[in-house]
């Protein structure tokens, strides 16, 4: 979970995007960190061998205040999207604070939704995380394509416990700081609580 450095006044906080391979989880990533103030945020990261790739930075908002005389800084990461990557997935989830799941709006990936969907709850679980007691949104990414599913469907499958979701076009940057703003709001709930 969260950690606290006290020599900067820091808290430092973990976001995952999650989801299916080509979802658009590094595309998200690349959004935020290419119209992030450079005096805000730290150095993209890119953990790749030679078969999946892991992106990871940090910034610090301005806008979100502090709690108890310290700033927030969050840390986003994506897990490669791939189901045979799962040790990687799961490594990546260790401490995590928020979720992002990012689903892939196309019909035919409804499955990798799925079972992405799944596989993270399992991960988080071996973790000794549950799903419903960290804070999450959903993200239907890909909405400019003409065989998007209907959101309602989307959300049928995906949302039983009615999070935020947001729908997006990553690739423009449609949707992508509303689901961030988000998820960050949803994480500094959290850590206001005390927790």
């Amino acid at each position: 979970m969260s950690f606290v450095n006290y020599s900067s006044r820091e808290i430092n906080t973990k976001i995952v995007y999650y989801g299916p391979g080509l979802c658009g989880k590094t595309t998200n990533l690349q959004h935020i960190f290419n119209k992030t103030n450079p005096q805000a945020r730290g150095k993209m990261i890119s953990l790749a061998t030679e078969t999946e790739r892991t992106l990871f930075f940090d910034f610090l908002p301005l806008s979100l205040g502090e709690i108890r005389g310290f700033k927030t800084r969050f840390h986003l990461y994506t897990v490669p999207g791939q189901v045979f990557y799962d040790a990687s997935r799961k490594l990546i989830l260790k401490g995590v604070d928020g979720l992002v799941f990012v689903a892939d709006s196309q019909v035919e990936r409804m499955e990798a939704n799925l079972e992405s969907f799944e596989n993270m709850k399992i991960n988080l679980k071996e973790q000794g995380y549950e799903l419903d007691r960290i804070p999450y949104v959903i993200q239907y990414n890909k909405r400019d394509l003409p065989n998007a599913a209907p959101v309602e469907e989307m959300r049928k499958l995906l949302n039983l416990k009615n999070v935020p979701d947001f729908e997006a076009v990553a690739r423009t940057g449609d949707g992508v700081f509303d689901t961030l703003k988000n998820i960050c709001r949803l994480v500094i709930v959290e850590l206001r609580k005390g927790k």
